[in-house]
């Protein structure tokens, strides 16, 4: 697995596999939010399913799937609610990580710098750049 930390308490990956649940588990996650939204591609495993696994495997899972590019507030606010109300470490995942990324980044914007966001993300391999602008509120 592609896991890329972005902070203490959550990690970015693409799509992860059923049979990836208990090995995230033995790493030490606790948690797992999947942003992707069923269906995206045929050999895709459904939300549920990894739900399913990852209670298996004794982790806490929630479900905010997010169309990249169409991230609304209130997409924003659920991912906050989830980072707060979830034991971490949280790995998120979609299908690149990048939607995670830029969910962490924007549920961050209010207590870090934008810029400081987009290099955290540089770090971990996902380019929000374009993203500055709504990164961009007083501290």
């Amino acid at each position: 697995m592609d896991i890329r930390p972005l902070d203490q308490t959550l990690s970015a990956s693409p799509q992860v596999a059923v049979n990836d649940l208990r090995s995230l588990a033995a790493q030490g996650y606790r948690s797992v939010i999947s942003n992707r939204p069923d269906g995206e591609t045929p050999d895709q495993p459904s939300a549920a399913e990894i739900a399913t696994a990852a209670k298996a495997a004794g982790l806490e899972f929630r479900h905010i799937p997010v169309v990249g590019g169409a991230i609304g507030e209130a997409d924003i606010a659920a991912f906050e609610t989830a980072l707060a109300e979830l034991p971490g470490p949280i790995l998120g995942f979609c299908r690149t990580g990048t939607r995670t990324t830029t969910l962490w980044a924007l549920a961050h914007r209010d207590d870090q710098p934008a810029d400081a966001l987009i290099e955290t993300a540089k770090a971990a391999g996902y380019d929000l750049a374009g993203l500055k602008p709504r990164l961009e509120r007083t501290i």
